[in-house]
């Protein structure tokens, strides 16, 4: 039994390459201003809204990759002093890419070009900070595949997912340098800093 319905299925028969998919993340899903923590959407609540956070836009991302055939796979970037950032990850020919909404134009998608989740996830790094300009990411988790979840319909749930970030903060992370070098980390060049900032309303 199709467990979506017509409308929604009409957006993701849309949704046929992991391009298209991150260009309706970025066209189409305005980001969802309410207060960090308040909302964890459900892909038919995003879809239903027409917003998305990092982690909603991660949910919808590999449900859409899902429908053409990838393991729906979501990999959690922790920060310091900053929140943590949700890309819904796939592999062609053994080489890793990504997919995500951000308000940052530089933690969005990743061409699968990367033969490791770690040369993935360091081509954020120089791109990932905070208000202050300071570098912020430090680990990464595992892939989590989402299929864990099919018991509870975490793709048409009428409520938000809390389960699902829940378990990213539970599962150990990577780290992905030694801490004592988090000292001697430059500041964000203002250059690139106002070139990666994109808003909320990207």
């Amino acid at each position: 039994m199709d467990p979506f319905e017509p409308c929604e299925r009409k957006v993701y028969s849309r949704l046929r390459t992991p391009e298209r998919i991150q260009r309706f993340l970025d066209d189409e899903l305005h980001y969802n201003h309410e207060p960090k923590g308040d909302t964890c959407y459900s892909p038919r609540l995003a879809l239903k809204n027409e917003v998305a956070h990092c982690m909603e836009g991660a949910l919808v991302a590999a449900t859409a990759l899902r429908l053409l055939g990838y393991p729906p796979l979501i990999l959690d970037l922790e920060a310091v002093r900053d929140s943590d950032h949700v890309l819904a990850v796939y592999r062609v020919g053994g080489l890793w890419g990504a997919l995500a909404k951000s308000a940052y134009s530089g933690l969005r998608s990743r061409e699968p070009v990367y033969r490791t989740l770690r040369e993935l996830v360091m081509s954020y790094f120089e791109h990932y900070y905070n208000p202050a300009g300071e570098k912020t990411l430090r680990a990464y988790s595992r892939p989590v595949n989402l299929a864990r979840f099919d018991s509870w319909g975490w793709m048409t749930a009428d409520r938000d997912v809390w389960e699902i970030p829940n378990h990213l903060c539970e599962i150990p992370h990577t780290p992905i340098f030694p801490p004592s070098l988090a000292r001697k980390l430059a500041r964000m060049d203002r250059r690139l800093y106002k070139a990666g900032y994109c808003g909320m309303n990207s």
